[in-house]
């Protein structure tokens, strides 16, 4: 990894309130922003919120609601996670603002200098929920695959178009780079997708039939497709094209770049998004890492069944057993027990059974013996130990999980180490050798303590407050006052 880094959530729709899906994200991200932090990389994290778009448009008029307070209100909502998931985000961005909104139209008179915009008439099904077109290839029962309950709504208009047919070639050559997609088989899914052919795609629409989004610069007849002007965030949150401040030269240019995004979004993100960077001479992305989905209760997470998990409902069911830590529960779950790239299940009842096992028995427990032990019978870390913490201490073992993006390994190492404690005391039995060999006993809490020093630097970007907090007791030598993680 470069000196600088800068990696991006893509923009949630602020058409319904935050589901745990997003809060996967978020998380997942903070926590490689957390991790170059530690060890030295200058970061810039970037999230926010998509906020124009005939679906936005409909959903407010649907509530009789003035869009510009429906848009406020539901990004006020994202913004929130920011203090719930403890992130460490540098800005939140909303495509709403003014300067994003002007960066998007300096793209676009980029891409039209470049040859790669052009107008015409077209006449096609449209997806309002993934605010694009269907090719009649990809219909599944006659509907959008990503929506098979919605109706496709067929629209002929004149608009214009972004020329990614002429891409082809310079898309392979990028994604023909390994690592420029995480997992391999995304990078594979984008390669066969660009082979089978590229359609150039609409990117405008008209004003007269919906009126919310970014104007088409010298057109006042059209606004910008949501997808055109949305990716747009991506550098315009680095001040791009002014770069008054030298962020987006430090940290896109000169920096790696790494954007994470659900696995729906491979066209989007790794096609469209390059080569509209491509035309406007801007470098491409390095890293793009896709996640799965969460269902819950073997299904897709759905109002109608009822099965939608609320983060700020999860953080609070543990509020009164882990206090500040509640929001380390939810993190916990999301980064250990949810698989870094594949689908996964997740119900209250899980997470419940996690939280007990875990981190009630699991690291509470294991911090409160160990620090007990010690903090009586005055048994200090050691200071070359207690060192790590103001260093940038790196273990191989970590570095090389978290450089694959592989959260739940590098979690499930940690919780490895956890166990191997655990063996050692019920192995050593410190607590019965110290009356009868203090000096044996004295050895092997010595180890322990230095063990929950590794334990607690590496929990550092998954479970901020926790790891503090253990840090804390560390270096003062003390129990804690009440468990970390008290029983259900």
């Amino acid at each position: 990894m470069k000196k600088s880094l800068y990696i991006t959530t893509t923009l949630p729709y602020v058409n319904a309130d935050p589901h745990v899906g997003f809060a996967m994200e978020a998380v997942q991200t903070d926590a490689i922003a957390r991790y170059h932090r530690l060890h030295g990389a200058e970061v810039f994290f970037n999230t926010g919120t998509d906020e124009h778009g005939q679906k936005i448009f409909q959903k407010a008029k649907g509530e009789n609601r003035d869009v510009v307070e429906y848009v406020d209100y539901y990004a006020g909502q994202f913004r929130k996670l920011k203090a719930l998931l403890n992130l460490s985000n540098d800005r939140f961005i909303r495509t709403t603002d003014p300067d994003h909104i002007a960066a998007a139209q300096e793209l676009w008179r980029r891409c039209l200098a470049a040859g790669d915009i052009y107008k015409k008439k077209y006449k096609g099904l449209y997806c309002v929920s993934d605010e694009m077109f269907v090719k009649e290839a990809d219909l599944v029962n006659g509907r959008c695959p990503n929506h098979p309950t919605l109706d496709l709504v067929e629209i002929e208009e004149e608009n214009y178009h972004f020329r990614l047919s002429a891409y082809q070639d310079k898309l392979l050559e990028y994604l023909s780079h390994d690592g420029v997609i995480l997992p391999e088989w995304r990078r594979l899914e984008a390669i066969n997708f660009v082979k089978g052919g590229l359609e150039d795609f609409s990117i405008s629409r008209e004003k007269s039939r919906m009126s919310w989004g970014v104007p088409v610069p010298d057109d006042d007849s059209q606004v910008m497709y949501v997808w055109f002007d949305a990716l747009t965030n991506y550098i315009s949150t680095l001040g791009w094209p002014d770069d008054k401040e030298g962020k987006f030269k430090k940290f896109w240019i000169d920096g790696e770049v790494v954007q994470t995004a659900g696995k729906d979004q491979v066209r989007f993100q790794s096609i469209m998004w390059q080569a509209m960077l491509m035309s406007a001479k801007i470098k491409p992305t390095d890293k793009v890492v896709y996640h799965g989905f969460i269902n819950s209760g073997g299904q897709k997470m759905s109002k109608s069944i009822g099965n939608v998990l609320d983060p700020y409902q999860i953080v609070e069911m543990f509020r009164p057993v882990a206090g500040e830590c509640a929001t380390d529960v939810l993190r916990y779950y999301l980064l250990r027990h949810v698989n870094t790239f594949d689908d996964s299940d997740m119900t209250e009842e899980t997470i419940r059974d996690a939280y007990q096992a875990n981190l009630a028995n699991g690291l509470g427990n294991l911090v409160s013996r160990v620090m007990t032990m010690a903090s009586i019978n005055e048994i200090k870390t050691r200071q070359v130990v207690l060192d790590w913490f103001d260093s940038h201490k790196t273990f191989q073992d970590q570095d090389q999980l978290m450089n694959n993006f592989e959260f739940d390994k590098a979690m499930n190492a940690i919780w490895s180490k956890i166990s191997l404690c655990d063996h050692l005391i019920q192995t050593e039995e410190p607590f019965k050798l110290l009356k009868v060999d203090f000096g044996k006993a004295k050895i092997t809490i010595e180890a322990l303590l230095q063990y929950l020093v590794e334990i607690t630097i590496k929990l550092r970007p998954f479970m901020p407050i926790t790891a503090q907090k253990i840090e804390a007791l560390i270096k003062e030598n003390k129990k804690p006052e009440a468990p970390l993680f008290a029983r259900l």
